[in-house]
């Protein structure tokens, strides 16, 4: 029995073809239930996602529409509302779709029967791909950290820890193991590396499958991506500072709390953001102006080389892009940085939650075989429109709408002080030095006038 999640809010771009895919899953229609949960405070986008809903229950498809009037706890008291309903209890593992994923009809019977046999457990996670990874630069950049997520974080954390933090959709759950670990809790804006946490906790086993893939959307402008990776920063020091106790207390091993604490959380998510920052964006320019001072090259050039070469190992291809990539991981470190210290010590900005912007990309061979995947019996009189898909997926631009590029102070004003650094560098003759700050700065001052991926309406 299997109950399928996919929350949503305000996403009218996403939401026909994650429903379509959704709802055409191979499984046997008497053990699966969906539960579309919109909680848009916009009345036209509710009204389209009840209509799609509906049309799909004339299909046969057992699917729920459910609205909330109070949107307390963002996507964790969305999702914890449903688990509420009674018809739960009826249903054994719960899975979410973000409202742009798009699973394959074959994910369930891909996924469940890892369960099988294994009583311990409690999650199984799919592999994300991207419709639109080659979109422009900044996807492409985002292509490379992600990678490097699923191919080397997920999967080795898997194998040898059993645990790795749930990516908030494209996952299967145990309930039993939601509701055994406390449910859905909306304490941090990242509710699932909460829950992740603290089954870990309970030991509950994490099995990640690296070869089922669920379709999903970068971000495509800089103002999306910023806002996503503040949240996804500044949300884990949140968590760690109200689990760090229980992490101590708990009766798990003491590697694992290892684990959780240094390499979890404090290396990926704390220490190298601040590496960075410090050293690339406030020390390395300083010591432009203090001759006494000199930072040795392999600080500068061959420890930032050979991080940015393993990162981009996974994904071979988008070796051309290493030299843009260690620039730009750079100029995120500023946003990560602010995420981090608002995270840690419960700034303002720390429990911001914006809905990541999508376009709706699918191109048109996917829209085909979301067709041709449709029962027989349920394209008679109703069946999906191709056009109307098409035009759903890629909304015609409002030409009252003018796209405007954002100006970031922070980067601006990092980017006047490297290139001002560069400057001193060139006239006391350090080489390797002037190229670094010249190229970096050139980064910042790209970023702050926000000239990389698209600009928002």
């Amino acid at each position: 029995m299997v109950l399928v999640q996919i929350p949503m809010c305000n996403e009218k771009e996403v939401y026909q073809q994650s429903i379509g895919a959704v709802c055409n899953l191979d499984w046997p229609r008497s053990n699966f239930l969906v539960q579309v949960l919109d909680d848009s405070d916009d009345a036209a986008t509710s009204a389209l996602i009840k209509e799609e809903v509906e049309k799909w229950q004339r299909e046969g498809v057992r699917i729920l529409y459910r609205h909330r009037v109070i949107r307390d706890g963002y996507k964790a008291g969305n999702l914890k509302s449903a688990m509420n309903c009674s018809y739960v209890k009826d249903y054994e593992f719960v899975v979410i779709f973000d409202a742009d994923f798009q699973p394959q009809a074959d994910f369930l019977k891909r996924t469940v029967p890892h369960f099988k046999g294994n009583e311990d457990v409690g999650l199984v996670q799919a592999r994300w791909s991207f419709v639109n990874k080659d979109e422009n630069l900044l996807t492409r950049l985002q292509n490379i950290n992600l990678c490097f997520h699923f191919e080397v974080e997920q999967q080795v954390n898997g194998v040898f820890l059993n645990f790795f933090g749930f990516n908030g959709t494209a996952g299967v759950w145990r309930i039993k193991a939601l509701e055994d670990s406390g449910g859905w809790m909306e304490r941090t804006t990242v509710e699932d590396m909460d829950i992740a946490v603290r089954a870990h906790l309970k030991g509950w086993k994490f099995l990640y499958i690296n070869d089922v893939e669920c379709q999903c959307e970068l971000p495509e402008s800089y103002e999306a991506y910023r806002k996503q990776q503040h949240r996804w920063h500044s949300g884990p020091m949140q968590l760690f500072r109200l689990c760090f106790v229980d992490i101590i207390k708990s009766k798990i091993g003491v590697w694992k709390k290892f684990n959780l604490i240094f390499l979890f959380f404090l290396l990926r998510k704390l220490i190298l953001p601040f590496y960075s920052f410090t050293l690339f964006c406030i020390i390395l320019p300083m010591t432009m102006f203090v001759p006494e001072a000199e930072l040795p090259a392999w600080v500068v050039c061959y420890i930032p080389a050979t991080m940015s070469l393993l990162n981009i190992l996974p994904a071979p291809k988008s070796f051309p892009f290493i030299v843009p990539y260690l620039l730009f991981e750079n100029t995120m470190s500023v946003t990560k940085f602010n995420a981090m210290i608002s995270g840690l010590f419960q700034l303002g900005s720390a429990y911001e939650w914006v809905v990541t912007k999508k376009s709706g990309r699918s191109s048109e061979g996917d829209l085909v075989s979301l067709v041709e995947k449709q029962p027989k019996q349920q394209r008679v009189g109703s069946a999906p429109n191709l056009d109307s898909l098409a035009k759903e997926s890629h909304p015609k631009k409002d030409s009252k709408k003018k796209k405007h590029n954002r100006i970031y102070q922070k980067e601006l004003a990092l980017s006047f002080l490297l290139l001002t650094a560069a400057a001193r560098s060139l006239l006391s003759v350090q080489g390797i030095h002037f190229y670094f700050l010249l190229f970096q700065g050139v980064s910042f001052l790209v970023v702050g006038l926000d000239l990389i991926g698209e600009q928002v309406e």
